[in-house]
């Protein structure tokens, strides 16, 4: 028996850990993939802009038009398929794919991830542009009628799209964010201690709101100030650009903080080498809804590499991350309790290691890219 053809189709971003995750892990289910892919976005500031006003542009508009071109041309080429998976973001490209799925009569499944209306709100783009939230908010609403079945990782999320888009609960499946351990592993040869004796934490990522950039940095003035002299050979490493950034930097800056060092974007492998290089890794801590409802990859990728993770509590986390057995929690939003998180695993090597371990060993367990495609083969399956 031949395998199933699944057709992952859009205008997804095809370096974005999540898609590629999804992929490698339904080939490694025994799908065949077929990628109908046409590139629109630039990257993440052009999808700012284009969520501040700039799709009304003509030119935006001639972009979209030679991408759904190129789509549907990709698209006649893929032959048959069994099933039609729209990858993230899909919102616009959900659209075309119930009318190319339902030409075929066969399944559509969307995997949402995350909601752009969602995403505008937080980042503020309903004070620079209120008409183009309500268009994303009504297209997204729309959009959620359309899949035979949609993905997301947390059943909060799931309340939150019944609540704000009256969606069906019973369309929706879960599939965990995990990490790609193709890039995010330990290394052979673990990092020797710092040579000046120094604890080395790192944050990465896009410095959106929910990542609580400015409580990091409100914890390292904490960690400088103290007196107690251990605090003095904490390091932060803050690696990565976007929208909170600028803040960031003004308020190490202003502080006069030289416990914190900024790194500019890197690409997944030289991120994973400064990761190897630390000895905590920082998950996310602010106070937005989306923190309430969604994971992010830090904390997965944290474990992949078998490092000590440090998030704060969420309702979000799956059951089966522990506090002090699988990763170190502490409160969102709160500078001095992720100080104290960061203190009390400097001064506890064997816990640190602990965390390592025992993160690790359930991130082999339930979040590899194996594991990944086995939750959303079950999900197929079970549609066909």
């Amino acid at each position: 028996m031949s395998a199933r053809r699944i057709c992952y189709f859009g205008t997804y971003r095809k370096e974005y850990a999540r898609n590629q995750i999804l992929i490698e892990g339904l080939r490694r289910s025994g799908y065949e993939v077929i990628e109908c892919h046409a590139p629109l976005w630039g990257g993440e500031d052009d999808r700012v802009q284009a969520a501040s006003g700039g799709w009304m542009k003509p030119a935006f508009f001639g972009r979209m038009l030679l991408a759904y071109w190129q789509l549907l041309k990709r698209y006649r080429q893929t032959g048959a398929y069994d099933v039609l998976v729209v990858g993230y973001p899909g919102q616009i490209d959900i659209y075309l794919a119930w009318l190319l799925a339902r030409l075929r009569s066969k399944p559509l499944i969307w995997d949402v991830l995350n909601s752009l209306y969602l995403i505008t709100l937080e980042r503020g783009i309903r004070q620079r542009s209120a008409f183009t939230v309500e268009m994303i908010r009504r297209v997204e609403r729309q959009a959620c009628r359309l899949a035979d079945r949609m993905l997301l990782d947390t059943p909060q999320f799931v309340n939150w799209f019944q609540t704000t888009h009256a969606a069906d609960p019973k369309r929706f499946r879960l599939v965990q964010i995990g990490a790609d351990e193709r890039t995010f592993q330990p290394l052979d040869n673990p990092i020797p201690e710092d040579p000046q004796g120094y604890f080395r934490v790192i944050y990465y990522g896009s410095y959106i709101p929910n990542h609580g950039v400015a409580t990091i940095i409100e914890a390292a003035r904490l960690l400088q100030s103290s007196a107690a002299g251990e605090d003095k050979l904490i390091h932060i490493k803050m690696v990565g650009r976007g929208p909170e950034q600028p803040k960031a930097q003004t308020l190490a800056q202003s502080y006069g903080l030289t416990n914190v060092t900024f790194i500019d974007w890197l690409e997944r492998e030289a991120l994973a080498e400064q990761i190897a290089t630390c000895d905590l890794v920082l998950g996310a801590f602010g106070t937005t809804q989306q923190i309430l409802l969604t994971n992010n990859n830090k904390i997965y990728e944290g474990f992949a590499m078998r490092k000590a993770v440090l998030s704060a509590r969420t309702p979000a986390l799956p059951e089966s991350l522990e506090h002090g057995v699988h990763v170190y929690l502490c409160e969102r939003g709160d500078p001095a309790s992720l100080a104290q998180g960061i203190r009390i695993l400097q001064a506890n090597p064997e816990l640190c290691k602990r965390l390592a371990q025992q993160g690790h060993q359930l991130f082999n367990e339930c979040f590899t890219v194996t594991q990944i495609g086995k939750q959303l083969a079950a999900h197929i399956e079970e549609l066909l």
